[in-house]
């Protein structure tokens, strides 16, 4: 399944979900490499 998460204030990456994070955060993989990072929830559609 596709993540996408976010490090720091401006950078996003999306990769295959990993694993959950104690702190909250989850893990993704991108090739050979992991990082870790907040989740990104979806946004809402307004009516």
């Amino acid at each position: 399944m596709l993540r996408t998460i976010t490090i720091g204030t401006c950078i996003s990456v999306q990769g295959t979900f990993v694993g959950n994070a104690a702190d909250g955060k989850i893990i993704v993989s991108v090739g050979d490499k992991t990082f870790v990072g907040r989740p990104v929830v979806a946004a809402s559609v307004a009516a």
